[in-house]
């Protein structure tokens, strides 16, 4: 099952909402605003057009060089041994070069620039998939804090009434001032958690910004991740074939290979076809000479073509081929040791996020059983207490106890869902592709840009000067600490209410 269905059908549920009803942002709306619309993507595919051009570049070294060059001459001293010195000239030549054969520098070359494009499309992948990542976290970050404010706000609000509770029964001399300064105390500490659960909030809220380029207003539940592998081995096996890492290194090995080739063409013959023309005209400054009693004018203009084959056979380089190659060579040993270190990151980043998900599942349950035991007991402390049988720390206690397990939960599931999606990711299973953008006609296709320049020939082919496709966030309102009214419950746990 893709993860694209999933958030497509959530997607589609949060279009069938009545008018008029609330609407919230959705995860799928999230992803689709930071893939239209983050700079630090828009600046991948740019540096991956860049890449495209590697390859014209590289058969530009292969194709016809025309050049001309003029010039315009005032002798102003003559040669004393001329007997025919023109005043000025101006002089043109046309040379044409055709390469015939270049040792394979520039088939390799070009095979080297195609891996190295390929390479770059991997890349994107990979950022797109970081990308993805770090909107989900986002995501879910808003979320979480926005279910531990409105856990610690309801927390003031219990502990408000219970100081009130404790404040009537003590001026009745059923407590003690003991009982009013505990009460005292944990209304301060919940005070202070519910602002630094506010800051964070606000923190969180500003990632999301950052990351999508609009406000974190009122987000949905996500929708449920897809099924996942059956073993974590399956995982690092799916891992090894499809992570954007992996394969970008790969490429670049490739690469690499193809350049100790370049490299060693430079101690082989290169042969090319030439041609020129030149023209020289004198501007009627050519004078004459006197033969047989009479003056000979000379021609004030004249014209000439060469045509040829020129070979260049490098003899003796100082061994500078040689070293290029052993470099090159050199080169080529770390991109594929670079191979083996992707592979053993991927395996480590499959491997710890199987095992934070599964851990963060556990919690989960763990934390639900801490709930509901933590509840039951706040519930018979509060009993008690009323009857005189508990103390009115002890029922803080059970109060905090509650607090912090209902904490942990919102917590756990965040983790959980990060962790889950991380793991996608390792796989090269959290992309534009596998999130449902294709059908909403967003996919950058980089493939695109590489047919329309691979073959372009014409040295004044540019085009249009580039301006930034991102815009700034700051035009979106500044992030606040409000939360909506089922804050607590988009995380599945509803808050401790005032007894």
């Amino acid at each position: 099952m893709r993860i694209g269905r999933v958030l497509r059908a959530a997607l589609a549920a949060s279009a069938l909402m009545p008018p008029g009803a609330a609407r919230a942002d959705t995860l799928q709306e999230a992803l689709t605003a930071a893939y239209r619309n983050n700079p630090t993507l828009a600046a991948a595919r740019a540096n991956q057009r860049a890449t495209d051009e590697g390859v014209p570049i590289q058969k530009a070294a292969g194709r016809p060089s025309l050049t001309a060059s003029s010039q315009y001459l005032e002798f102003v001293k003559k040669s004393s041994t001329s007997f025919i010195s023109p005043d000025r000239a101006v002089n043109g030549q046309l040379n044409l070069g055709i390469p015939i054969y270049s040792g394979g520098a520039v088939r390799n070359g070009v095979r080297g620039a195609v891996a190295r494009v390929e390479a770059g499309r991997a890349d994107l992948r990979g950022a797109e998939s970081d990308l993805f990542t770090q909107v989900v976290a986002a995501y879910m970050d808003v979320l979480r804090t926005q279910a531990l404010v409105g856990l610690q706000a309801n927390q003031v609000d219990v502990l408000s009434v219970n100081l009130r509770a404790t404040s009537d029964r003590f001026e009745i001399g059923d407590l003690t001032r003991t009982d009013v300064a505990q009460s005292q105390a944990r209304r301060a500490l919940a005070q202070s958690d519910l602002r630094t659960a506010q800051a964070n909030l606000i923190a969180a809220r500003e990632t999301y910004a950052q990351l999508t380029g609009m406000a974190a207003d009122d987000l949905q539940p996500p929708p449920p991740l897809p099924g996942f592998p059956a073993s974590v081995e399956e995982a690092v096996d799916i891992a090894q074939a499809q992570n954007p890492d992996i394969v970008a290194a790969k490429d670049r090995a490739r690469a690499a290979g193809f350049d100790v080739d370049v490299a060693g063409a430079g101690r082989l013959p290169k042969v090319s076809v030439v041609t020129a023309g030149t023209y020289n005209n004198y501007l009627g400054s050519l004078g004459s000479i006197g033969i047989g009693g009479g003056r000979t004018s000379f021609p004030q203009a004249s014209t000439a073509v060469q045509v040829g084959v020129q070979l260049n056979l490098p003899l003796f380089q100082g061994g500078l081929p040689a070293a290029q190659r052993r470099q090159a060579q050199a080169r080529e040993g770390a991109a594929l040791e670079t191979v083996i270190a992707a592979e053993r990151l991927v395996t480590a980043q499959v491997r710890s996020a199987w095992s934070s998900w599964q851990a963060a599942t556990a919690v989960i349950v763990s934390a639900q059983t801490a709930v509901d035991a933590a509840a039951l007991s706040l519930e018979g402390v509060r009993a008690e207490n009323s009857i005189g049988n508990r103390t009115i720390l002890e029922m803080l206690n059970a109060e905090q106890e509650l607090l912090n397990a209902r904490s942990q939960l919102v917590t756990a599931r965040r983790n959980a869902y990060v962790a889950g999606f991380q793991l996608l990711a390792a796989m090269g299973r959290a992309e534009a592709r596998d999130l449902g953008l294709v059908e909403e006609g967003l996919l950058y296709d980089p493939v695109a840009n590489y047919e329309r320049v691979r073959g372009k020939w014409f040295d004044w082919d540019d085009d249009r000067a580039p301006v930034a496709t991102a815009t700034s966030t700051d035009t979106v309102p500044s992030a606040t600490a409000e939360i909506p009214s089922d804050a607590v419950p988009q995380m599945g746990e509803t808050g401790n209410r005032p007894g």
